[in-house]
């Protein structure tokens, strides 16, 4: 179930054509479309499936990169729901670290700003919900988390979760050499589930954003509703994740098809 999730997002990382005879430059923009290479690449699907199990087989904690990657490019199934996928996209010509500071909240954000950022993009409130829901999966590095156990513990945590956090994050100063870390989701960190919404209920989340999101009289209600319901979950995501994937891609004759996907062509 993993692996398709890495299949979403690298179909969703896939440049806007890998054949320049997609459409002529007098052409009319298409866009994002469902089955954008069915003309003149119809493998290509399959061929990023199979390259993505691969990937997945030799490091299974690319799904949960993958995952983080839509919300810093674009702004799943890692047992979740099912999401249609369109493409299209072409690659940016610069690519800026600070470009993503200014549109996406810091993970240790208010949760007003996370709000107000997402809704810039058209994501409603159950919507960003249900995104935070990604913490389901994947782990925190302890230098995120740290100042909610030193000097003092944060009394908001619950006590039989602080023991393993500070099992797992023993120093106030993270060793930056070490892979010291603990996992969103103690009871299923593999898969992308509802889990989450009960673990920060029970006062259970690792960062500021998760306990806010538990009490804030905002966002409260979707939590507990999502909580309860699954379904309601995969059905916000999905819709949250749509918009978040459709959020002003470069498309048509804007950007350009990336020899090296990694470099813009005019490093290249």
């Amino acid at each position: 179930m993993v692996t398709k999730a890495l299949f979403f997002f690298a179909l969703l990382s896939f440049s806007a054509v890998s054949l320049r005879t997609a459409f002529a430059e007098d052409e009319k923009d298409p866009g994002l479309v469902v089955n954008f290479y069915k003309d003149t690449c119809p493998q290509a699907e399959d061929i990023i499936r199979e390259q993505v199990k691969l990937l997945y087989k030799r490091h299974k904690n690319t799904a949960f990169s993958w995952l983080r990657n839509i919300f810093h490019d674009c702004g799943v199934q890692l047992g979740g729901p099912h999401i249609p996928l369109k493409t299209g996209r072409r690659d940016g010509r610069k690519s800026r670290a600070e470009v993503v500071e200014q549109y996406l909240p810091d993970h240790n954000e208010s949760i007003s700003v996370v709000l107000e950022r997402f809704a810039a993009m058209g994501i409603d409130t159950p919507g960003v919900v249900a995104l935070l829901g990604s913490h389901s999966v994947g782990r925190t590095h302890c230098v995120k988390l740290v100042h909610r156990l030193y000097p003092e513990v944060d009394p908001e945590l619950n006590p039989n979760h602080v023991e393993h956090m500070l099992y797992k994050c023993p120093d106030a100063i993270p060793d930056p050499k070490a892979v010291q870390y603990v996992r969103n989701d103690r009871g299923t960190p593999m898969i992308l589930d509802n889990n989450y919404y009960r673990n920060i209920l029970d006062n259970k989340g690792l960062l500021i954003v998760d306990h806010q999101l538990a009490t804030d009289k905002r966002t409260k209600p979707y939590v507990k509703k999502m909580a309860k319901s699954q379904d309601y979950f995969f059905k916000e995501f999905a819709k949250a994740i749509t918009i978040l994937s459709e959020n002003n891609p470069l498309t048509g004759t804007k950007g350009e098809i990336r020899k090296q996907c990694n470099v813009a062509n005019k490093l290249h």
